[in-house]
């Protein structure tokens, strides 16, 4: 197994995107793992729990960065739709019985450090600089942060 580890240069410091960051490269492993069972309902599964976390990432995301007017907004939220129809069309052919975990881990550990270090680095400072989000810890969070929190995530 080939399992992805967080370091500390895929911090945005952002904590509560970091924090989502850190449950998707879980999630990664958790894929890993099922994929070496070997059980394809299990792999689909986590495979599906992926899918559905990253999506809200990149709903709360998105909003972030709108919220604080950051200037390429369009263009990351593009980059979130390139990806998530990529990953789609990996379901897809899942759902066909295809084993698509090696193509699919192989791609996300790959994409994911690529996005977090060189998009994701990029809108830091806006949000940081406009909505004052330079969060310790995500359960402090409060006001449009907080409300998005508990609106994406429980």
């Amino acid at each position: 197994m080939a399992y992805l580890h967080w370091s500390n240069d895929l911090d945005t410091g952002i904590a509560v995107i970091d924090t989502q960051h850190r449950r998707i490269v879980d999630l990664i492993n958790e894929l890993d793992s099922a994929h070496e069972t070997g059980d394809m309902g299990i792999t689909n599964h986590v495979l599906g729990e992926l899918v559905n976390y990253t999506l809200s990432h990149f709903s709360f995301e998105e909003e972030l960065q709108e919220k604080a007017n950051y200037p390429f907004f369009k263009a990351h939220k593009r980059v979130h739709e390139i990806f998530t129809k990529r990953v789609a069309e990996f379901q897809q052919r899942a759902s066909n019985g295809e084993n698509v975990a090696p193509e699919v881990l192989a791609m996300l550990k790959i994409w994911l450090v690529n996005h977090i270090k060189g998009d994701d680095a990029d809108y830091v400072e806006c949000v940081v600089k406009s909505l004052g989000v330079e969060l310790k810890k995500p359960e402090t969070t409060g006001g449009w942060l907080g409300g998005m929190l508990k609106k994406f995530f429980g």
